[in-house]
């Protein structure tokens, strides 16, 4: 088991325990080592499932500021894979621009989004893509904003792969994650899950209802067609692999990154005053 036994912060039911027991099923069926994954989060109830792995490489960051610090990892080190978990706030809202750069950039690295259609950590207020009309503890009103449509929006600017899966399908969720993994570029892969506490109408079984695995005859590299069914939502809803566009990723095009270990395999610094420093605060 990858996961480390620590105490999980998250609410009975939430869609995030399915999402942490795919993610162990796809490390421990890996052919990568374990110490060459790097995961990296923000700030959320998302961005806790990081802390519940073992014998990989953790990075928490600031709330919509992982994918930054994701691609500079990869950047320094290519031999890392590098896997970002975070919710749809931090993704979509605070961290917008960020996704907008990493996937017009294609370093290779694989953004898990746990879309709820809610804050989460912070009590309950709309995101980015919850759906109009909707009342929040902030939205005593509804919301009156047309939700953010992330997939439409990352073919449009030709993200290199994009996805969606449910957390109700854990064989599907595993499969679409090591698909984006493997994927040489920027891939997104949206999650859809249930928030038990703060959003009663995306529930487990509105979800149920609507998502559609896309038929085995889909061609995921007709850009036309990725944008139309990325655009599809309410009564139906498409899961898989909408898009895949491959084009060389920032390292391919990079002439200081042909050598994806040169960056930290020549660096050498004086560490002692870091010693010490550590040492002072310890």
């Amino acid at each position: 088991m990858w996961k480390n036994g620590m105490d999980i912060a998250w609410c009975p039911g939430c869609g995030n325990f399915a999402l942490l027991d795919a993610v162990n099923h796809l490390l421990e069926t890996s052919e990568i080592p374990r110490n060459h994954f790097l995961y990296v989060s923000g700030i959320g109830q998302a961005a806790k499932l990081p802390h519940y792995l073992k014998g990989v490489n953790v990075l928490n960051g600031l709330h919509g500021r992982a994918l930054p610090v994701a691609q500079a990892a990869k950047i320094a080190n290519g031999d890392l894979t590098v896997v970002v978990h975070s919710g749809d706030g931090c993704n979509y809202g605070e961290g917008g621009n960020h996704l907008l750069a990493a996937m017009r950039r294609n370093v290779d690295i694989t953004l898990i989004v746990h879309d709820n259609q809610i804050y989460g950590l912070t009590k309950g207020q709309a995101s980015p893509t919850t759906s109009m009309s909707t009342t929040t503890v902030a939205q005593t009103l509804g919301v009156m904003l047309e939700p953010f449509s992330p997939l439409a929006t990352a073919v449009a600017l030709d993200c290199s792969f994009v996805a969606r899966t449910f957390v109700g399908d854990p064989e599907h969720m595993a499969t679409t994650m090591r698909a984006a993994i493997r994927h040489h570029g920027f891939a997104l892969v949206d999650v859809l899950q249930q928030c038990v506490t703060f959003n009663k109408v995306n529930t487990f079984g509105w979800y149920k209802q609507r998502v559609q695995k896309l038929p085995d005859d889909y061609d995921p590299t007709d850009r036309q067609a990725a944008f139309s069914k990325a655009l599809e939502w309410g009564d139906h809803i498409p899961i898989g692999v909408l898009y895949v566009h491959e084009r060389p990723s920032y390292g391919d095009l990079h002439p200081a990154l042909h050598d994806k270990r040169a960056l930290w395999q020549n660096w050498t610094t004086d560490m002692a005053p870091y010693d010490a420093l550590l040492d002072e605060l310890a």
